[in-house]
């Protein structure tokens, strides 16, 4: 008679609410990742990059400069997500974010950060800034390439 070998399954099982939110990050993904979002939140950096400066005092026209971002992606964000989800509610998963932070994804996280974190929305701004002023990270003097094969070249 053949052994049976026992399989042991671990069911995961998630509250309602941890099932909630685990939709509204997935449909958060989506709306990030879609062309609509990319371009307003590009378009938004390209209008106000030059305002900015690598210091450590801040500019008294960041602030109107930030709450503009922030009326305009955090709004465009909760449409889309009423939309998708109709009992979608900011304010419920704002204060459920803390405990899922360790959870999130690094691109969702830092997008929702500079909705609320003004150094990280800075931050953004400054690398933008760097990028189109052709002082982004260039990391190609750390590369080598090296054959596998050394490979002798005969001339015919």
């Amino acid at each position: 008679m053949e052994d049976l070998e026992e399989e042991y399954f671990t069911l995961s099982i998630s509250s309602p609410k941890d099932e909630e939110f685990d939709s509204v990050i997935g449909q958060l993904e989506d709306i990030i990742m879609d062309d609509q979002f990319q371009f307003l939140q590009r378009t938004f950096m390209e209008k106000y990059y030059q305002e900015f400066e690598d210091t450590e005092e801040n500019k008294l026209t960041y602030t109107p400069i930030f709450n503009e971002y922030i009326c305009l992606l955090e709004k465009f964000i909760e449409e889309q997500l009423l939309e998708r989800i109709p009992t979608f509610n900011m304010s419920a998963f704002i204060s459920s974010l803390q405990s899922h932070r360790q959870e999130m994804a690094g691109d969702i996280f830092d997008i929702l950060l500079t909705f609320t974190d003004f150094l990280a929305f800075k931050e953004m701004f400054l690398d933008y800034k760097a990028e189109k002023e052709g002082r982004g990270l260039d990391l190609s003097s750390g590369l080598v390439v090296t054959s596998l094969f050394s490979s002798s070249v005969s001339s015919s």
